[in-house]
């Protein structure tokens, strides 16, 4: 990316924590710009003009609604045609085939791959791999582990903005995030996020058992982010601009763990009064009984425009790393 826009050109999408405050400024305009295209049939003809040269591999090796066809939908969008892997079962990793050696053979027919596996730290490992070969690709991590979900915290990112543009963007903000806060990869990326927002503070709410890892709150500290943990959920959502929801990640339990009681953390319609006036919800879903749904209707929630704006994110994301941003955004924003 030119120098003058304040960051470089990603190689590879792998983790929150390699954004800047400059990369967030430009997604925002280049997501609003891609957005515009989307109201005409020659916009769209336009978009899907832009890759159809290129070839994307889905490797979803973990479950995934959302992510996985948002970023089918955003691969269409630019007239890729993608191939998919969402099952071991059906791939040569059955015969015994080491998960490198897989990828290794899928970067040899396409031009980017897209990642989700239950294998924390997985992409970081097949880009350094794929780095060192005749013909790396890039590679986008859709969620590895309970680890990062960076493509998340951008559209997380990008909603906080569209919410917050007449009341002076994030900056300044106070962002509730309830739930598994120690096993939710979202949080984790989100967090990192925000730490480019001068004066924002993060409340984190939950129960004893799911607060945040020790790395996040070093992260944090050393970043200078304002923050505290607490297990009151109805004094933390009362102070907060936005509220961030989550499931309990359950999927990570082992056998036999014991169920943590998590009635107290669900976000009810009777909450509603207690919140601001212009307080904003999100959730990343799928939800379960932590958000309920006769809050959908309330205008402050906005998960399903949150789910949504993924589409275009990843959109905004595959341009970049395909070096087309520019077919769509001046170089003077």
């Amino acid at each position: 990316m030119q120098a003058t826009l304040g960051f470089e050109r990603p190689k590879h999408i792998l983790s929150a924590s390699q954004f800047n405050r400059a990369f967030l400024d430009y997604m925002y305009e280049l997501i609003n710009q891609i957005r515009k295209f989307d109201k005409t049939k020659d916009g769209l003809m336009y978009l899907q003009s832009l890759l159809p040269h290129r070839r994307a591999m889905l490797y979803f090796t973990q479950p995934s609604t959302r992510t996985f066809m948002s970023f089918q939908a955003a691969c269409s969008i630019l007239g890729i045609k993608p191939s998919e892997i969402r099952d071991t079962a059906t791939s040569s990793e059955r015969k015994g085939e080491s998960i490198d050696d897989s990828l290794r053979t899928f970067a040899s027919y396409v031009d980017l791959i897209v990642m989700r596996a239950p294998v924390a730290g997985l992409s970081d490992r097949i880009a350094t791999l794929l780095d060192a070969t005749p013909r790396p690709v890039p590679i986008i991590n859709a969620g590895s582990g309970p680890d990062e979900h960076p493509t998340q915290a951008l559209l997380d990112i990008y909603t906080l903005q569209r919410s917050f543009k007449s009341a002076s963007g994030i900056e300044g903000k106070t962002i509730c995030m309830v739930g598994d806060l120690k096993r939710g990869r979202t949080i984790r990326s989100l967090s990192r996020l925000l730490a480019n927002y001068p004066r924002t503070q993060l409340i984190f709410c939950s129960p004893p058992e799911f607060k945040i890892a020790d790395d996040l709150r070093q992260f944090l500290s050393s970043r200078d982010v304002s923050f505290e943990e607490t297990t009151n959920f109805t004094a933390a959502i009362e102070a907060a601009d936005a509220i961030y929801m989550t499931r309990v990640q359950d999927e990570y339990d082992q056998a036999g763990a014991t169920k943590v009681d998590t009635r107290a953390y669900c976000l009810k319609q009777e909450h509603l009064p207690l919140l601001r006036r212009d307080s904003v919800i999100m959730h990343p879903l799928p939800r379960r009984d932590e958000l309920d749904p006769a809050i959908d209707h309330d205008p402050r929630a906005k998960y399903w425009r949150q789910e949504r704006n993924g589409m275009w994110t990843r959109v905004a994301l595959i341009t970049i790393l395909m070096g087309v941003d520019s077919h769509i955004v001046l170089p003077t924003l």
